[in-house]
């Protein structure tokens, strides 16, 4: 996510402006001598209204003036993006997994693509999740990208996808 804007706050009789950061799991506030951390598993309530989103966790309520960005921050906090998303897996993709042993990931990628391998490399496939474990590891990777498939149209978009990018926010290291 990444968002930052400056805003004024008010928290427990406070007003203090600064800058929020909406992070992928947490909200910052830094300003004057106030400074919040909120994470978004600690939050018991999310509401945007008239530009003000208003966060409900355990130290009490904050009131943030984000304008028209309120609606917005609501919505990232309350639907963040799911790993998958955040790096452009497709629905129609064929990938395998080399060295990955989360178990958890695989799970999620499975369910999410047409067709995956686990251990071994399929040709033309769209990506390949490398699990690394150690720096001499990382010298299969340029092999590894070669074996993916060449650009092809995306569906329904009309415009070329770039495999080189696809490749790229495939690899997977832990």
């Amino acid at each position: 996510m990444g968002s930052e804007t400056a805003v004024t706050v008010r928290f427990k009789g406070q007003t203090a402006a600064g800058k929020a950061r909406l992070e992928t799991e947490v909200l910052h506030f830094r300003g004057g001598d106030l400074k919040l951390s909120i994470p978004f598993k600690q939050m018991s309530n999310v509401a945007a209204r008239s530009g003000t989103l208003k966060v409900t966790f355990p130290g009490g309520i904050a009131a943030f003036d984000l304008r028209q960005a309120a609606a917005k921050w609501a919505d990232k906090i309350l639907h963040p993006p799911s790993r998958l998303q955040k790096i452009g897996v497709k629905p129609d993709w064929r990938a395998c997994a080399i060295g990955v042993d989360d178990e958890e990931f695989l799970q999620e990628l499975d369910a999410a693509i047409a067709d995956l391998s686990i251990g071994r490399i399929v040709k033309d496939c769209d990506a390949i999740f490398s699990g690394v474990a150690k720096e001499s590891e990382l010298a299969r990777l340029p092999h590894l990208s070669r074996i993916t498939a060449p650009a092809r149209r995306a569906a329904g978009s009309g415009e070329r996808r770039s495999a080189a990018r696809d490749r790229q926010s495939a690899i997977h290291a832990r």
